[in-house]
């Protein structure tokens, strides 16, 4: 038995010690090794603030959304909260016609949900004869043009405003979106992938005329003033189909297409709810909740130690490992921590309590019986085993079904709270099971205690 124990004081160590690494608040996080990762906690929405807008399509109800329209929403949506620099937003369908967008830490509540909704400006942006390493490192900027502008757009010239007092560079866009009829991948005569598309009457009109002049010139795909491709004019092209080609994969390349596509949003948007979480609220949220907890755990370890005496405190012990575990893997997940996250948190902390009185309760049956104090350490544990593991497969069957109903139906609070309980459940197994059955090992093997029967508990 001892051989048993031994080999997992080890691994138990370290994995302390890293958990410990890991929770410290000043934890520099690991960059090295084209690694570039921090642990930092993840705040939701009601802990530091910010914004949750519900958004509706904006149509009748018995309009027909198609769910690859919904998908572009979010994508299209997904790209301009990024824009907004907020750490860990969520948007996520929910049914069938809205889209749930939660933005903490946002500073401008009314300027956010104006860029989330506005309709998106797609612009063919004629950017001259410049060179191909010029045209390379335009991909990715924001750029100024005369759509939209205060600035008047002077005449280029090899990519350059031809007034030279001009302090913005400012391009003339040859036509927007609402001339594109369609944009689809397609194979690449090198091997790789092409975006082909298709222009209205009038597209073709003007596309025909601009490219006929501008044969070896580069135009720009600009969508909300950022570039995001810049193929070179190799034709006329007057039939109102072209390609794009490029050093495209199947991703990048389906991606291009879909903004081609869907520059404005395939379906207009209504705000259906929009709610605003100030930073002073949600930091007293945190204080409270943060308070709770805390107690919660005092109360839990001075009950073990009083009641279940020297298991209970090993029991402690393993419960303190417990925390630090769990609490490192969300940082190392990371699980944006919200109110309902930390009431999950806690509460599989009760289920790790729950697995330690079950094994303590059998160990007092098995000394009332004349066992011996190891033997009746291992019958505990072994046959308070199954009654542990049904209950907990039962706990992440529920946390499986308020996952599935909180990611499906845009009941966030729900998700963060089965996300926190389930991973709280399978660290608290470990805990339970190995740990303390480790330490408590440990204990009599350097301290003989066996007659000893009142540091039992019985």
């Amino acid at each position: 038995m001892r051989k048993k124990t031994n080999r997992w004081i080890i691994p138990i160590a370290l994995l302390l010690a890293g958990g410990v690494w890991i929770v410290l608040p000043e934890n520099p996080g690991i960059h090295f090794a084209g690694i570039d990762r921090d642990f930092n906690v993840v705040r939701g929405l009601d802990l530091q603030g910010g914004l949750r807008v519900l958004m509706e399509a904006d149509l009748p109800e018995d309009a027909d959304i198609k769910p690859d329209q919904l998908e572009t929403v979010k994508k299209i949506i997904e790209n301009r909260v990024n824009g907004l620099g907020v750490t860990e937003p969520l948007i996520q369908i929910v049914g069938n016609r809205r889209i749930l967008v939660e933005l903490p830490g946002i500073g401008d509540p009314q300027e956010a949900v104006n860029i989330i909704k506005e309709t998106g400006l797609l612009e063919f942006v004629d950017m001259g004869s410049i060179s191909r390493e010029q045209a390379l490192s335009f991909q990715g900027l924001t750029i100024e043009t005369d759509i939209g502008s205060s600035i008047e757009s002077p005449p280029l010239s090899n990519g350059e405003p031809s007034t030279p007092n001009a302090q913005v560079r400012v391009f003339k866009t040859v036509m927007t979106g609402a001339v594109l009829e369609d944009a689809r991948v397609v194979p690449d005569p090198n091997g790789s992938y092409a975006v082909s598309f298709t222009l209205t009457e009038e597209g073709s009109a003007i596309f025909g005329e601009y490219t006929s002049a501008h044969v070896g010139d580069f135009l720009a795909i600009v969508l909300d003033k950022k570039v995001i491709s810049v193929p070179a004019i190799s034709s006329a092209i007057t039939t109102g189909q072209g390609n794009i080609s490029g050093n495209f994969t199947s991703e990048s390349a389906n991606s291009l297409a879909v903004q081609l596509r869907y520059g404005a949003l395939p379906i207009p948007l209504r705000i259906a709810e929009s709610k605003t979480v100030g930073p002073t609220l949600g930091q007293d949220s945190l204080e409270k909740s943060t308070t709770a907890g805390l107690i919660g755990i005092i109360v839990v370890l001075i009950f073990m130690a009083l009641y279940y005496r020297l298991p209970g405190i090993v029991a402690d012990l393993g419960l303190l490992n417990y925390a630090i575990l769990t609490f490192a893997l969300f940082k190392i997940i990371p699980v944006t921590l919200t109110l309902p996250g930390i009431a999950g948190f806690v509460l599989s902390l009760g289920v790790a309590v729950d697995a330690n009185v079950l094994i303590f309760e059998r160990m007092k049956e098995e000394l009332r019986s004349g066992r011996g104090l190891r033997q009746a350490i291992d019958l505990g544990f072994s046959r308070a085993w199954p009654s542990i593991r049904d209950s907990n497969i039962s706990t992440l069957i529920t946390c499986a079904i308020l996952y599935w109903f909180g990611n499906n139906f845009g009941a966030s609070i729900v998700k963060g709270f089965s996300i926190t309980l389930a991973i709280g459940v399978l660290v608290s197994l470990f805990t339970a099971i190995t740990v303390t059955r480790t330490l408590l090992h440990i204990l009599l093997d350097s301290v003989q205690i066996t007659q000893h029967r009142r540091w039992i508990g019985i």
